[in-house]
């Protein structure tokens, strides 16, 4: 662990699933001497993807952390998955690091998804450089993926060292601005001259480079001293390049492969990108919501620490995740755990004081011995029984709150059942250990369709969510038919008896009431009128009427679903002085209702969302087609930004179950949406037999 928040770098690595980030985290180890040999993703040997899901299905999952000793500075190298189902733990990685390498294949380039990430970093100001991985693949092109990433990613992105390609094999990278060929071809870094044949090219490069570190300079005589011609000193233009990079302002481009590009990374890192203590500290208040100024990355300062990451296991128990941003956390200590905004996903708000347990410095999923963790640091913290992802830890006199960071919405919902009872016994508190330690899963007990619904952001997620509830706490459920829950109203007016006479030993029933029943509009609710005049109906049982004929709509009168906008009005009625009762007349009312059912048509309701869409520019067209091949009606488009729009339409919700996955496969993973439960409307009929049945 670090002793000084100076001496720590926190640096998240984000990129589509394949670009080779977990594969980069292996050789910046290696390099580092952390581990001996590096190890394959092919053989489930390597140390961010030590998961058995992540092992099954070579690709990350979690999010993990590496790190690593580089000259005296700790880095916490934070591997992300990249597969847009796990963005909750992407979000999390940004959270707990100051600064984001941005991994991109030379074989494949970068997705749509990427291109967002970028511009979320960008709207926080958070430093950023590239690294273009699988330099040594047979289809990399490493110009023309700098290409597209200059495309996307903006001008101020440019690359600080070229690689040497020869008969296929990469021998090593040329360094822009000290135009030296640094040669891997012997398995060790040695330093020459680059050849005659790569002038042209460096110069192209390094004029680019050296003129877009110049305009971010804060010297402003640099440029026009640049400009007349003179020479830059080197050491100078490295040092407005590393200020330039902390900052926030621009973004170098570096290349990695097998066995190059290690050492540039670790330099770049530890030189280029900021310490905890430049870093802007994420909003704090009090637990009431007070806003709390004057904290600052200081080991000595008020403990301000978050869970960004929760696992448990059956064994080991609840191991948390903790970026400490202010104070010291050591064991044994106690501490406030506040968690607070995420009660509609299962979160509900807490407050309690815990006693922190052993802290570990994690390495895959070795847990290796920590003495205390300062500001600035990234530590694993056991058995912190009440903490949850996105909680805050700090001082038990003086309890704060940091403000959750954005977490996206889970909108694919999944009907499950536990498979036998033993399971089912044990299935709500292993669905209370993965809510807990995921914030994108939203646990919703239906109580309308009887359901269990897990709503997940996408296939993949709910496949690692079954698999743990298999193979982490031996809990066997199944997928089951999601059942949208309908509503039934009346399609026109009829006048009705409820009769309910019946004579037995002693007191018998009677009650009789007439009863007029009409739809209202859609939203109209339920109005019950009272028109009794001569208390044929005795005052005190008129509500029991209401009574009946409100429990009656809760059950339905037709496929079981509860009745909604409908006017009753009771105009007439009799009753018996002995054997009348207020069950008699809720009998009366509920059956009443019943015969109602008889006489005119019942209308099954579905419910409409409104939809809001976000897309690329290039998708509304497919969007707006496909919403209307679902029933819906696209209400209108409007400019969001530069190249996105926001399609807005109102879509039954039958038809936008699955909606999450579509609209991911349509746009190739960037769009975005949201729903609102807007009203209820007829059901066509041609769909009635196919909803009941």
């Amino acid at each position: 662990m670090a002793d000084r928040p100076d001496m720590v770098r926190n640096v998240v690595l984000v990129g589509h699933s394949g670009a080779g980030k977990t594969t980069l985290v292996e050789s910046l180890l290696a390099a580092t001497k952390t581990i001996q040999r590096t190890g394959r993703i092919e053989d489930g040997t390597t140390v961010s993807d030590f998961d058995e899901v992540e092992m099954r299905q070579q690709r990350s999952v979690n999010l993990t952390v590496a790190p690593v000793v580089h000259n005296d500075i700790k880095i916490n190298f934070l591997d992300t998955p990249g597969y847009a189902d796990f963005v909750g733990d992407l979000r999390a990685g940004l959270r707990a690091a100051d600064a984001a390498l941005f991994v991109v294949s030379a074989a494949e380039g970068i997705d749509g998804l990427t291109k967002m990430l970028w511009e979320e970093c960008a709207a926080v100001g958070m430093p950023r450089a590239v690294v273009i991985t699988k330099i040594d693949h047979q289809r990399a092109d490493f110009e023309e993926v700098l290409t597209v990433c200059q495309d996307a990613f903006g001008d101020s992105v440019a690359p600080l060292y070229l690689p040497v390609v020869t008969n296929g094999k990469v021998n090593g990278l040329i360094g822009l601005l000290s135009q030296k060929f640094y040669n891997y071809a012997t398995g060790t870094r040695t330093e020459n001259a680059p050849g005659p044949d790569y002038q042209g090219q460096i110069e192209e490069h390094r004029d680019a480079l050296i003129e877009g570190i110049i305009q971010e300079s804060e010297d402003e005589s640099l440029m026009d001293r640049y400009l007349s011609g003179e020479q830059i000193d080197t050491k100078v233009l490295i040092d407005d390049l590393e200020k330039a990079v902390a900052r926030g302002g621009f973004y170098p481009v570096l290349a990695a492969g097998t066995g190059v590009g290690a050492a540039e990374i670790l330099e770049l890192v530890t030189q280029g990108f900021p310490s905890p203590m430049e870093h802007p500290m994420p909003e704090i208040t009090t637990i009431d919501g007070k806003p709390v100024s004057g904290i600052v990355c200081d080991p000595d300062g008020p403990l301000v620490a978050e869970v960004v990451k929760t696992t448990s296991d059956p064994y080991v128990g609840r191991i948390s995740l903790v970026r400490v941003f202010s104070g010291t956390l050591r064991p044994d200590m106690t501490v406030h755990v506040s968690g607070h905004g995420l009660a509609d996903r299962g979160h509900e708000d807490h407050d309690v004081d815990e006693r922190i347990g052993a802290l570990s410095s994690p390495l895959g999923k070795v847990q290796r011995p920590a003495g205390k963790c300062v500001a600035g640091d990234i530590v694993a913290v056991a058995k912190l029984s009440r903490a949850e992802t996105g909680d805050t830890l700090s001082d038990k006199e003086n309890p704060l709150l940091m403000t959750a960071w954005t977490m996206p919405e889970p909108l694919l919902p999944v009907a499950i059942q536990a498979r036998s009872k033993a399971d089912d016994d044990k299935l709500g508190q292993a669905l209370n250990r993965l809510t807990a330690e995921d914030p994108t899963l939203r646990l919703e007990n239906n109580a309308e369709t009887k359901q269990l619904v897990l709503w997940c952001m996408g296939e993949a997620h709910v496949d690692v969510l079954l698999d743990r509830l298999s193979k982490r706490h031996g809990v066997e459920v199944e997928k089951v038919d999601l059942r949208v829950p309908l509503r039934e109203t009346f399609g026109g007016k009829c006048q009705v008896m409820g009769r309910n006479v019946k004579q037995t030993g002693g007191h018998g029933q009677y009650a009789i009431c007439h009863l007029e029943v009409e739809p209202l509009p859609s939203g109209g609710g339920f109005e019950f009128v009272d028109k009794i005049v001569g208390g044929v109906v005795p005052r005190q049982f008129i509500p029991s009427v209401e009574k009946g004929v409100r429990t009656q709509m809760t059950r339905g009168v037709v496929a079981g679903y509860p009745m909604v906008d409908i006017r009753v009005t009771l105009y007439d009625g009799k009753a018996h002085s002995v054997d009348s009762s207020d069950m008699a007349f809720q009998i009366a009312g509920a059956l009443a209702l019943k015969e109602a059912a008889a006489k005119v048509p019942t209308l099954l309701l579905e419910p409409v969302d409104e939809v809001a869409v976000l897309v690329a520019d290039d998708y509304v067209g497919s969007v707006m087609s496909d919403l209307s091949s679902r029933r819906g009606r696209v209400l209108g488009t409007e400019p969001v930004g530069v190249g996105r729009t926001l399609v807005r339409a109102e879509v039954p919700e039958l038809e936008i179950t699955r909606y999450a996955i579509d609209l991911r496969s349509m746009s190739h993973g960037t769009g975005t949406f949201q729903r609102t439960f807007l009203r209820y409307e007829p059901l066509p009929s041609h769909l009635v037999d196919k909803v009941t049945g």
